[in-house]
């Protein structure tokens, strides 16, 4: 079973920690999350990962991060072997959760939910009718031409 672990800019990562551990109580337990500051210089931040890495991995672990090509990825792509421990950037709540649904999925099955979860859950929400408001009724144009 991987061990799972966040790295993101600061407040993002311990943020999502709290939605899994809300969503997912039992399964967060596995999960190590790794706020970065703008200000921490980036061998610090890689410092405090690699100890996290190593709390998490089992031997294998996923790392979940936000930007590509930010500071946080960066260091992320430092610690992956592309073997035993692997990245997915653009992490969101449904990539963290359909995460922690399959988390005992061997690495590469994970790596493709989280990437399955995070497409599937962006999509174009359609609108609703305001609140407290009747329809009118289509039967009929005499209602219609006050209106014009």
């Amino acid at each position: 079973m991987p061990g799972l672990l966040i790295i993101a800019h600061a407040p993002l990562a311990s943020s999502l920690k709290a939605v899994a551990e809300h969503a997912f109580p039992d399964c967060a337990r596995q999960l190590l999350a790794l706020d970065v500051p703008a200000h921490l210089p980036v061998e610090e931040i890689e410092a405090q990962a690699r100890v996290m890495l190593e709390q998490v991995r089992s031997p294998e672990a996923l790392i979940l991060t936000d930007v590509f090509g930010a500071t946080p990825c960066n260091v992320a792509q430092r610690l992956a072997d592309g073997a035993q421990v692997k990245v997915v950037a653009g992490v969101n709540v449904p990539m963290l959760w359909r995460t922690l649904c399959y988390v005992g999925d061997s690495l590469d099955a994970l790596v493709a939910r989280a990437i399955a979860g995070a497409t599937q859950g962006v999509m174009q929400v359609a609108t609703s009718r305001p609140q407290n408001q009747t329809l009118k009724a289509r039967g009929s144009d005499q209602g219609d031409h006050q209106d014009q």
